[in-house]
């Protein structure tokens, strides 16, 4: 099992939701949503992300068709993770997320998060979604 904590992504082409993940107690939070198609603006705000929680490794929503195949935002997801590895010298795994958007709408209306209100964080329960699938299925890892 990977020790230290995760930070996890889901990513969109205007909006990267991000949870936290704690591997060795099976915990992922709910953290942030950056709102930009701004490259420099992302890589910022992720970086603070860095320097506040000092991850060991992260782990990124992979977009693909129902059937698995890849489409337009899995190539640039792959090069997300790609730029995630380069700049921090982190270990990055790739984990499926067909169902996470799913999952995250059925935690939120649990939760009693309905309709407008979900959308500033649907994106941040997405990626905790992501970290909570890597916790049963690491996936495809990078570096």
């Amino acid at each position: 099992m990977h020790k230290g904590t995760l930070l996890g992504f889901d990513f969109g082409e205007q909006r990267i939701g991000v949870a936290l993940g704690e591997p060795e107690l099976g915990i992922a939070t709910p953290l942030a949503t950056i709102n930009s198609d701004s490259n420099e603006v992302r890589f910022a705000a992720i970086g603070k992300l860095i320097e506040e929680w000092q991850p060991t490794g992260f782990v990124v929503g992979l977009p693909t068709h129902m059937d698995g195949n890849a489409h337009a935002l899995t190539a640039l997801c792959r090069k997300f993770a790609q730029r995630l590895h380069g700049r921090y010298r982190l270990p990055v795994w790739l984990v499926d997320e067909r169902l996470t958007s799913v999952i995250a709408e059925s935690l939120l209306e649990e939760a009693g998060v309905r309709g407008r209100k979900q959308k500033p964080v649907l994106d941040q329960v997405a990626a905790q979604a992501i970290v909570m699938a890597w916790f049963e299925e690491p996936g495809e890892r990078l570096g």
